[in-house]
C-alpha cells in the first residue's frame, strides 16, 4: 500500500485545531436580535422593505430578560450538544456586543449590556465549546451596498467588517469557531478574506473557521440539507423553517426528525448545527425545549452509535431504517419499528453476532444477501430509533440491485405526515 502524503505545517495545524470538531458531532445554532421583536423572520426588515428609520427603533425597544443564554446552554446541554453558534450580527447590522466601530449595539441602545458576553458565560459555565455567527452582509451600515461600485466606499466597509471581527476575537477570551455569513456584495479578493482570515488565525491560533467568506476555509456549511462532504463538514438547519423567532411558522421537526438527521450526519462523518429562535425576552418557545430533551435522552442510551461511528459503510435506503459503523461494528438504526422480525436486505459482508446496542443477543439468519433477525420485542424499544448492533467480517456494503451511494444519501424521509 502506498504510503499516504506528508502533510504540509499548514495542514498539521488545521488538523489539530479540527479535532475537537470532529468529535463533537451536535451543536446549537443561535438566531436571535431585533427581527425577534416583530417575530415574522429575521429577514423580515428586507422582505417587507422596512424603512432603516422605522426598524432602528427597535434597538431601543428590544429589552431582554435576566442572562437567557444561561437556559440555553442547559438546553444544549441537556440535549447532548456540545458547541454553541450565536449570532454576534446578523443582515440587519445590528450588535449584540459592545462594539467601538458602532452606536447601532446592544451596549448603546436597548438592552443596555452585551448579550455576546452573557453567551459566552453560560456556554462556558456548561463545558461547551464557543462560536461566534457574524454577517459580512449589513443593511445598515451606509456602505454595505455602495461597496460593491465604490472603491472609498469598500474600503470603508470592509475596515469595519475586518475591525468588529477583531473585536470579537480579542474581548471574549478563547473562541472556537468563526462562523461568517453571507459575503454579498464582494468577492473574496474585494473583502480581503485571506488577510481576515488571517488575522482571525492570529487572534484565535486554536479557531476553526467556515466556508463563507468565499475561501473554503476549515469546514463546509451546506444549509438546510444534509450532504457530505470530502473534509470536515456541518449541516445547519432550522428547527422549523425559519431562522429567527416566527411563532407563526408552526412547522417544527420531531424528536424523530432530529435523531434521523443526528444518524445521517454521523454516518457521513459530519455535524448537525441545529438552530432555535429565541423570543425577544430571550426564551426557548415550546415544543423546542420538549423536543430537545426527549433527543438527549434518546443520545443518553445510543449516543456512541452517532458521536463515535464514523467509519464508511456502503449502503442503500430502506423502509425501516440506515447505518452508521465503528470499526467492525455495524449499528442498524430501526426508526419504522416492523414487529417481531427485521429482515435487512442486500448486506453482503457476514454478520457474526447481533444484539440491540447495549443489550441482549438476538436470533438471526443469514442467506446470501438477505438478513433476517428474529424473537424481537412486538413494540419498539425506542420509538425514536432502536438500535441493533451488528458484528461483521468483511467488506460492510449494502447492495440491492438499484445503484448503490455512499452514505450521505438520505433514507430518513418520511413519506407520510
Amino acid at each position: 500500500m502506498p504510503a499516504k502524503p506528508k502533510l504540509s505545517a499548514e495542514e498539521q495545524d488545521q488538523v489539530r485545531r479540527l479535532e475537537w470538531f470532529r468529535d463533537a458531532r451536535f451543536g446549537m445554532f443561535i438566531h436571535w436580535g431585533l427581527y425577534s421583536r416583530l417575530g415574522r423572520h429575521e429577514w423580515v426588515m428586507n422582505r417587507e422593505r422596512i424603512p432603516l428609520d422605522e426598524y432602528e427603533k427597535l434597538a431601543d425597544a428590544f429589552r431582554p430578560g435576566p442572562r437567557p443564554a444561561r437556559t440555553w446552554a442547559k438546553l444544549a446541554k441537556a440535549t447532548g450538544q456540545r458547541y454553541m453558534v450565536m449570532t454576534t450580527k446578523h443582515h440587519e447590522g445590528f450588535c449584540l456586543f459592545g462594539s467601538e466601530l458602532t452606536e447601532y449595539n446592544a451596549v448603546k441602545r436597548g438592552p443596555k449590556r452585551d448579550l455576546v458576553a452573557e453567551y459566552v458565560e453560560a456556554a462556558r459555565e456548561q463545558g461547551l465549546r464557543v462560536g461566534f455567527y457574524y454577517s459580512l452582509m449589513d443593511w445598515h451600515h451606509p456602505d454595505g451596498a455602495k461597496c460593491k461600485t465604490n472603491e472609498k466606499s469598500r474600503r470603508r466597509f470592509v475596515d469595519f467588517i475586518h475591525g468588529q471581527i477583531a473585536e470579537l476575537l480579542t474581548n471574549y477570551g478563547k473562541i472556537d469557531i468563526m462562523w461568517y455569513d453571507v459575503s454579498w456584495p464582494l468577492d473574496a479578493e474585494g473583502w480581503e478574506s485571506e488577510r481576515m482570515n488571517r488575522m482571525v488565525l492570529e487572534l484565535q491560533p486554536d479557531i476553526i473557521i467556515n466556508n463563507r467568506n468565499q475561501l473554503p476555509g476549515d469546514f463546509g456549511t451546506p444549509e438546510g440539507h444534509i450532504t457530505p462532504e470530502n473534509r470536515a463538514w456541518e449541516s445547519c438547519m432550522t428547527f422549523n423553517d425559519s431562522w429567527g423567532y416566527t411563532p407563526i411558522d408552526t412547522n417544527y421537526k420531531s424528536a424523530w426528525n432530529v435523531v434521523g438527521m443526528l444518524r445521517q450526519v454521523a454516518a457521513g462523518n459530519g455535524n448537525l448545527l441545529l438552530n432555535i429562535g429565541p423570543d425577544p425576552a430571550g426564551g426557548v418557545i415550546q415544543p423546542m425545549p420538549k423536543i430537545l430533551k426527549q433527543v438527549g435522552q434518546w443520545l443518553d442510551r445510543w449516543g456512541p452509535t452517532v458521536y463515535d461511528a464514523t467509519d464508511p459503510v456502503v449502503q442503500e435506503w430502506g423502509i425501516t431504517g440506515a447505518f452508521t459503523r465503528n470499526g467492525d461494528s455495524l449499528y442498524f438504526h430501526c426508526n419504522r419499528w416492523p414487529g417481531k422480525e427485521l429482515a435487512i436486505g442486500g448486506l453482503v459482508c457476514n454478520v457474526t453476532e447481533a444484539r440491540i446496542f447495549g443489550g441482549p443477543r438476538v436470533r438471526f439468519r443469514q442467506v446470501r444477501d438477505r438478513l433476517v433477525l428474529s424473537g424481537l420485542p412486538e413494540q419498539a424499544p425506542d420509538p425514536l430509533s432502536t438500535v441493533i448492533e451488528l458484528k461483521f467480517t468483511g467488506k460492510p456494503e449494502q447492495l440491492l440491485g438499484a445503484g448503490h451511494v455512499l452514505i450521505g444519501h438520505d433514507p430518513w424521509r418520511k413519506t407520510e405526515k
